[in-house]
């Protein structure tokens, strides 16, 4: 792996682990074993860092949470989607611990967070919300799949943190996804055609267990 790459493996590892404010391009170096000024060649500060990180996450979403373009879409897809999206949170979850602050000090992640979420994220999800609704699985009209799209999303952007908040002595666990995919489907519940409301029990019954 070229030092470029392992310095953004890296620093989100650290910024995972112990938050981004308690990590310094210092410390990312001494984690790699490189100098600081290895680790400048490279990136000029911090800031450059977490927006590389944000670019992966970005494309993370875009492509795994896509309506699939060689199929119909089907029931069992919304359980895919749900279980990618709360990985994508957990595997970048430190950005969504204290977003506002990440926003504010750093303009250029700022921008591009706030483009992807206005015009990527939200046209993604309601394109997906739209092709559940044609297939006859939720009954929902354009307003609805727009309240839909945003509670959604609200959910699952402050799942890890609002974890953390309930139990900020507690570790957060990867499992904990399986919780919010569990709220997220509460969401989905009234809103299930009649036809199809066994099979999403089972759906549901899943992530009970």
């Amino acid at each position: 792996m070229k030092t470029y790459d392992r310095i953004i493996q890296a620093s989100l590892e650290l910024f995972n682990e112990h938050g981004e404010r308690a990590i310094t391009t210092n410390h990312i170096a001494a984690h790699l074993g490189i100098s600081p000024g290895n680790l400048y060649y490279h990136f000029r500060n911090k800031e450059e860092i977490i927006y590389q990180i944000f670019l992966q996450y970005k494309q993370f979403m875009e492509n795994r949470l896509s309506v699939p373009t060689d199929r119909p879409i089907m029931v069992e897809d919304m359980i895919v989607y749900l279980d990618t999206a709360f990985i994508g949170m957990w595997r970048y979850r430190f950005m969504f611990h204290d977003l506002a602050g990440l926003l504010g000090r750093n303009e250029k992640f700022a921008e591009a967070y706030q483009k992807f979420i206005r015009e990527d994220i939200i046209a993604i999800l309601t394109a997906l919300f739209g092709e559940f609704s044609s297939i006859g699985l939720l009954a929902t009209d354009a307003e609805e799949i727009e309240s839909l799209v945003v509670n959604c999303w609200l959910i699952i952007k402050f799942w890890y943190a609002f974890q953390q908040t309930q139990n900020p002595m507690g570790k957060l666990t990867e499992e904990m996804g399986r919780r919010g995919v569990r709220q997220v489907l509460a969401l989905f519940k009234p809103h299930i055609q009649p036809m199809f409301r066994p099979l999403f029990a089972e759906i549901q019954a899943r992530y009970h267990a």
